[in-house]
């Protein structure tokens, strides 16, 4: 595999939501039939929707990349998908870097209203990853298949996504699918954290971690930070990225502080443009 010394603002966005995406795609026909689970591929970008999904969190697009132009009509095409798969509202996650000009009138045009901002950010792994130690007690490890249905469970409730029961079935269905891997961290033989590895060519992306409440501040997160580095870096990845939620005055996000301390570093702050049905 031929790896690159810069990671690119496009390959950054679609190794995003391209893990979303084939996440959702993952489970078997019976469940993304339930759920209304929808793709539609963009260009270099993707569109994501889940109609019984109550949280509205998986209704996304990105992977815009620059390269194609960014114009009312593309975005349009992305408000009728999300408005075709009969969500309320949808997100379109664009790097500054990457908007248009006349994005304000773009934006305008098409009534879309400022959401919440993310971190992206991301790891060379020319570096040394550092050792992370656990509480005794706990033990990270790359899971078992017959461990997927407590694994998915700890993943959606832990993230409040267990509603309907079949978001769990959704989440069961990309364990040991094609380019992910999936680690836990145990208690006995309790699962208390999970999280996920997206392998996407040169660049693998951190996806789902979590970490039950009950288990929070003894390293687990961090540790399966760690691992899931040394991970990409087994399956020939020269980058990892991630996003998390961006802090806003008073607010203090430790998922965000986990990834700076091991050695991520920010590349940009992002927001997320909102359609809605109503506006």
């Amino acid at each position: 595999m031929t790896v690159t010394n810069v990671l690119s603002l496009g390959l950054a966005e679609q190794t995003e939501i391209d893990a979303y995406t084939a996440f959702a795609t993952a489970a078997p026909p019976a469940v993304r039939d339930t759920l209304g689970v929808g793709s539609l591929r963009l260009g270099p970008a993707r569109a994501l929707a889940i109609r019984e999904d109550p949280s509205r969190f998986f209704n996304r697009a990105g992977g815009f990349d620059g390269n194609e132009p960014i114009t009312a009509d593309l975005i349009a095409r992305v408000c009728r998908f999300f408005a075709e798969q009969s969500v309320p509202t949808g997100s379109i996650m664009i790097a500054p870097d990457l908007l248009p000009s006349d994005w304000p009138a773009i934006a305008a045009q098409l009534n879309l209203e400022e959401g919440p901002t993310f971190v992206k950010l991301a790891y060379d792994l020319d570096a040394a990853v550092v050792d992370v130690a656990l509480d005794s007690g706990l033990r990270v490890g790359r899971l078992e298949p017959h461990q997927a249905r407590e694994w998915a469970t700890v993943m959606m409730e832990t993230f409040e996504l267990a509603t309907p029961n079949e978001m769990i079935d959704l989440a069961e269905g990309f364990v040991g699918a094609p380019d992910w891997q999936q680690f836990a961290v145990w208690e006995s033989e309790r699962i208390v954290a999970v999280g996920s590895l997206y392998v996407h060519g040169e660049t693998a992306g951190t996806f789902g971690g979590a970490t039950r409440p009950d288990a929070r501040g003894r390293g687990a997160q961090s540790a399966l930070l760690a691992t899931r580095l040394r991970a990409a870096r087994d399956a020939g990845c020269r980058w990892v990225v991630a996003d998390t939620g961006a802090e806003t005055s008073g607010q203090h996000n430790p998922s965000l502080h986990n990834m700076l301390r091991l050695g991520f570093t920010r590349r940009y702050e992002r927001t997320s443009w909102v359609w809605s049905e109503h506006r």
